[in-house]
């Protein structure tokens, strides 16, 4: 049977990234057995160390229901345990984003968000800070039926009145599509649950993969969470087709605005056409179902603006079941292995490019303040062996000059603490400034406001106004912030040159710091509402406390994240 390749790459990925971290733990060790350690590097490598041991590796696949999404993620990952392990049949079976992770430090369990939590101005990003808020469902990761039962609670249903449909903002009575969905006693299927998480000891998933299975297309309009946190930040994202429909207007316009890359990256966006198997066709030779499934991976490719060899035509289901039987004929026949050789040859080592660059830049910094003491060592030693090497058969006078000499180093010490002072209180009254720009709360105050702004405002153009504003304001604090530390590096630049020529040293610079990176990203987060909000039509569609308690506060909760990093 074929083996596995992305699951091979994956443990390989971790095996390097494990011989990274040991290697920068030999190097701390090394620092503290020749005394050359302090706090600052400590933190630094500590910091380091832990960035690598909570590196995660994101794979979102999003579909239009019934197209194999779940199928496809239980025959990539989950074809070892025998059978499914997410509910996968005919119709929609995931009701709500599912989140597959794994966090040692939390029991092994299915959590599960509570539906009626739409209704508060939380995303569910806060949430998970809150584990009180969640249902929590364990199961025995040794029995697949445990865990089959357990999983079986993302596709749960319950029926509420229209009413409570629309106050989930899961119902809107003016659109056509909501309204066939309503029952004949008046009442709405919604899903039971809003988000869910399941913590389970995978082999992949212990080193670091996390899988997001959303549900549906209609789910990233309703969860801004998945457009502008999740997907976005995913290293790879699988758009699931059906071999059967081709590619319908819904996908083509959810693939050009949220995950083919126009607002924010294009690598690591595959597009699958699952369901092949519903070509194969008794009557049709091979050649004629050749020719039939090319002409279909043709036309997707060029209505979704994609290269022919960007499409990857699969059935999960042949391939899971070729996996469980170990099928290889039949696994061939399915191209899943094809799909799984693209995802780790494009996932895998983009990611070990961008830990091992990041890793790199940290490390040589380090290095180059190890090599700045060392060689302010090597200068004082050689000057103490001069100086006794002068003084050799004088005792009286070495006494006398050692007397003398630690007299000025007295004087100098003195010196150098009123300067160090002095700076201190200036670098106090920068850093004072620059807090009050980058301040939490400030940045608190100003969401509140605009939130305030926009529950009482009448009119789209209110709306619009406050957000403008609101992205306004916050962009000018990085731009005041960028010119309030070139004014502390100037400082720190001078201190630096006026300490090395005291004392003979290579002059280091000190770190350089801007907010561009944060610039781009409320710049990034501002082009998200303008697409989302700012035609007349979308506004329309939005009812006004849906577009504020939502869309908002999700938002918000990213451009708070930002300023927290910053």
């Amino acid at each position: 049977m074929a083996e596995n390749r992305l699951a091979h790459q994956f443990a390989a990925y971790s095996e390097w990234r494990q011989s990274l971290m040991d290697c920068i733990s030999d190097y701390r060790n090394w620092l503290n057995e020749h005394e050359l350690n302090d706090s600052q590097t400590e933190v630094r490598i500590t910091q380091l160390l832990e960035r690598l041991r909570e590196d995660k590796l994101n794979v979102a696949f999003v579909a239009e229901f019934s197209r194999g999404k779940s199928e496809l993620i239980n025959a990539i990952f989950f074809a070892d345990y025998g059978q499914r392990l997410l509910p996968s049949s005919a119709g929609r079976t995931t009701m709500c984003p599912t989140e597959l992770l794994y966090d040692s430090s939390k029991p092994t369990s299915l959590q599960l968000l509570p539906i009626d939590t739409r209704t508060t101005d939380v995303s569910t990003s806060e949430y998970k800070r809150y584990p009180e808020e969640w249902t929590v469902i364990e199961f025995d990761v040794n029995s697949n039926d445990s865990m089959v039962n357990a999983f079986k609670q993302v596709s749960s249903t319950k029926r509420v009145s229209a009413e409570e449909a629309e106050r989930l903002s899961l119902y809107d009575p003016n659109n056509s599509d909501d309204a066939m969905s309503l029952n004949k006693d008046g009442t709405v299927d919604v899903p039971c649950w809003r988000y869910a998480m399941i913590n389970f000891p995978h082999p992949l998933l212990e080193q670091g993969l996390v899988i997001l299975d959303t549900p549906g297309l209609n789910a990233i309009g309703t969860e801004p969470e998945l457009t502008l946190n999740m997907l976005p930040n995913a290293h790879a994202v699988l758009f699931i087709l059906g071999a059967d429909t081709g590619v319908t207007k819904s996908e083509i316009d959810v693939w050009r605005q949220y995950i083919s890359g126009t607002r924010w990256k294009q690598k690591g966006r595959m597009a699958v056409l699952n369901k092949i198997d519903g070509l194969w066709d008794e009557l049709k030779d091979d050649v004629e179902i050749e020719k039939e499934l090319l002409k279909q991976v043709k036309v997707s490719a060029e209505l979704l603006g994609l290269e022919t060899n960007q499409i990857f035509p699969t059935s999960a289901q042949k391939g899971l079941l070729a996996k469980v039987n170990g099928d290889d004929a039949l696994l061939e026949q399915s191209r899943l292995p094809i799909l799984e050789k693209a995802l780790s040859d494009e996932l895998i080592p983009a990611k070990k490019d961008i830990v091992r660059d990041n890793t790199k830049h940290e490390i040589e910094d380090l290095i180059a303040n190890t090599n700045l003491i060392l060689e302010s060592r090597i200068s004082g030693v050689i000057e103490q062996l001069e100086e006794l090497r002068g003084l050799r058969g004088k005792n009286e006078d070495v006494v006398e000059h050692m007397m003398q000499k630690v007299k000025v180093d007295k004087e100098n010490f003195e010196k150098g603490l009123q300067r160090f002072q002095a700076l201190r209180s200036v670098f106090s009254q920068q850093t004072i400034k620059l807090f009050s720009l980058l301040g939490m709360e400030g940045l608190k105050t100003k969401v509140h406001d605009t939130r305030e702004k926009m529950v009482k405002a009448s009119f789209t153009k209110t709306i619009r106004d406050a957000m403008d504003d609101f992205f306004t304001d916050l962009k000018g604090r990085l731009v005041d912030s960028d010119a309030q530390i070139q004014d502390i590096k100037k400082m720190m630049d001078v201190m630096y040159d006026k300490f090395a020529k005291e004392h003979g040293l290579r002059k280091s610079d000190p770190p350089a710091f801007s907010t561009l990176r944060y610039q781009k990203e409320l710049v990034k987060y501002e082009r998200a509402y303008k697409e989302q909000f700012n035609t007349a039509l979308n506004m329309i569609a939005n009812e006004q406390m849906t577009l504020t308690s939502k869309f908002f506060e999700t938002l918000a909760s990213r451009v708070i994240h930002v300023y927290e990093v910053a």
